[in-house]
């Protein structure tokens, strides 16, 4: 059995059981941190900590979603860097999912997330949605007063359905998450096809009401994406940002490991980076 996850077994130890019952500041404050909100440059929130109290300053001018998931990373770090020496640096979530080596970071990030969307919660609204869109993510986001983006950043995290989240901008792929039944053989392109609703977004600020099919030939460089259907549906991120949920057709799931599929290969002298075909 898997262990629960310690924010949501927090959750759990303070008798929540629904989302408005979520008082962040009230959780902070019987974690021994105090909340206070202030001006603040270059940075969304900040901690500091002496033995069991400690303070964290959240950005004052923020919408109320961002200060809520500012609190929860604070609490992540309050959580599992208690005594550790490291600097905190509260980004814009996508920035922090496109960096490297921010192991602390992401894992404060994802605290916040199933702090403020714990699955006991989150999934059976999933479940009723079935196959959710970025219009039942809205609404799940109001539920729990937090942003479109970290709650279908927590829709591949549950697992509940298998989707595919994709950031991309004029310069191509910033950052992709796959959800757990998603198989690896699949392989997106670096630049958004012409063909993808995507690209009509980006492009031509062109909007999509809902999902909409269209070849996974548009999206993977897999030889046999031709051969397949998938449903996108995408939104404006930020600062000039793509983001894509990419529902997988049965076939893609069903279908076997494509090693021509992937970049690195090996040989004897080791790996290498092999030519790929691109598709545009």
């Amino acid at each position: 059995m898997a262990e629960e996850h310690p924010a949501e077994a927090r959750i759990a130890e303070l008798g929540i059981t629904a989302p408005r019952e979520i008082d962040i500041e009230a959780i902070a404050y019987d974690s021994g941190v105090e909340v206070r909100y202030e001006s603040l440059s270059g940075c969304e929130a900040t901690l500091v900590g002496f033995a069991s109290r400690a303070i964290a300053t959240v950005q004052k001018h923020s919408i109320r979603p961002r200060q809520r998931f500012s609190i929860g990373h604070e609490l992540g770090h309050w959580h599992h860097h208690r005594g550790q020496s490291f600097r905190c640096r509260v980004d814009d979530i996508s920035d922090n999912l496109a960096g490297r080596d921010r192991g602390k970071e992401h894992q404060a990030d994802d605290y916040s997330a199933h702090l403020l969307m714990p699955g006991q919660l989150f999934k059976p609204l999933v479940k009723q949605a079935k196959a959710p869109s970025f219009n039942d993510l809205r609404e799940f986001a109001a539920e729990f007063d937090c942003s479109l983006l970290s709650t279908a950043l927590r829709l591949i995290d549950v697992n509940t359905v298998p989707a595919i989240l994709t950031c991309f901008n004029r310069d191509g792929l910033r950052w992709f998450r796959f959800s757990g039944d998603v198989p690896r053989r699949w392989y997106l392109k670096n630049q958004l096809d012409e063909d993808s609703f995507a690209y009509e977004l980006i492009s031509s600020g062109k909007t999509q009401p809902g999902f909409r099919k269209s070849s996974a030939d548009t999206w993977f460089t897999n030889d046999d994406g031709e051969d397949h259907e998938l449903r996108e549906h995408s939104v404006e991120g930020y600062s000039g940002e793509v983001i894509t949920l990419i529902l997988p057709s049965e076939a893609m799931l069903a279908a076997r490991f494509d090693p021509d599929a992937f970049p690195t290969r090996y040989n004897e002298m080791g790996p290498y980076t092999a030519k790929r075909k691109l598709k545009r």
